[in-house]
């Protein structure tokens, strides 16, 4: 942002946030002036100096999108979405929430839905609590764009759908099963290349129900690889090879779409 005039730091700021949020700028170190570190609220500025606000964060999460309503960070795999009641501190939810309380102590931050532990990609929360229940009361309408990169063992697959009814163990082993018994899941594919004796997978989903993906995957016979979950029995990336790389929804209240895109990692392309 290009100052305009002479005027006080803290002036500056005042016209694009408030008086809290403008101090906890200053006071967390995010404020740059010519890209300079500037934590001094009575420094003078003059037309034409370059002012930015760079929002560290000590948890190295790629933040796609922030808005007043939303974050939306590109979570790495291995990173758990929210506590399973054994980790707290070292998940996407702790690290947003941190990231949103060095700008505002009091911002609370709810989560909208989730990816597994192992999965990487687009994962979103929300800053409104009204807005998140308004988004899960309808969620299956109001997102339009599910889509995952799979690297999955074995070769010959070309394009499909698959469509199977999944139940839950006691052991939270997700399997398939029967109408009666089980809910349905629709999973699109699409083969985008043959890597050695793997093939990567673009993935639509018309559902989301738990490890869907992975399970409908295995049961055709070829399972994300390092998946040893759900029967894989290699693990060429050292990790899991899902990736959520497109997430699309139309706002309840406003209905203006909204859709985040990441880069798949190189080597789901056999890249180094």
């Amino acid at each position: 942002m290009k100052v305009k005039k002479e005027m006080l730091l803290m002036d500056y700021l005042l016209l694009s946030y408030n008086r809290k949020n403008a101090k906890n700028l200053l006071k967390y170190k995010q404020v740059y002036v010519n890209n300079q570190q500037i934590s001094q609220f009575d420094y003078l500025l003059h037309e034409n100096d370059q002012v930015e606000i760079k929002k560290e964060n000590t948890s190295s999460l790629e933040i796609l999108y922030e808005d007043q309503e939303f974050v939306v960070i590109n979570k790495p795999s291995g990173l758990l979405s929210m506590s399973d009641g054994k980790e707290k501190e070292k998940t996407a939810y702790h690290y947003v929430s941190e990231y949103l309380k060095k700008q505002d102590r009091k911002q609370k931050v709810f989560i909208v839905h989730r990816l597994d532990r192992e999965t990487s990609g687009v994962l979103m929360f929300c800053k409104n609590e009204k807005i998140r229940d308004l988004l899960q009361k309808d969620w299956n309408k109001i997102v339009y764009l599910r889509g995952y990169m799979a690297l999955v063992e074995g070769k010959g697959l070309k394009n499909g759908t698959l469509k199977n009814y999944l139940a839950e163990s006691r052991s939270q082993q997700v399997y398939v099963t029967s109408k009666e018994k089980g809910k349905l899941a629709i999973t699109h594919y699409k083969a985008i290349k043959e890597i050695k004796n793997q093939t990567l997978l673009e993935i639509q989903l018309d559902t989301g129900r738990k490890n869907q993906i992975r399970v409908q995957l295995s049961n055709i016979h070829h399972p994300i690889v390092g998946d040893k979950k759900y029967g894989a029995t290699t693990n060429p990336l050292r990790r899991l090879g899902l990736h959520a790389h497109a997430f699309g929804f139309i706002h309840p209240v406003t209905k203006k779409k909204y859709e985040f895109k990441v880069d798949c990692p190189k080597e789901f392309y056999g890249k180094k």
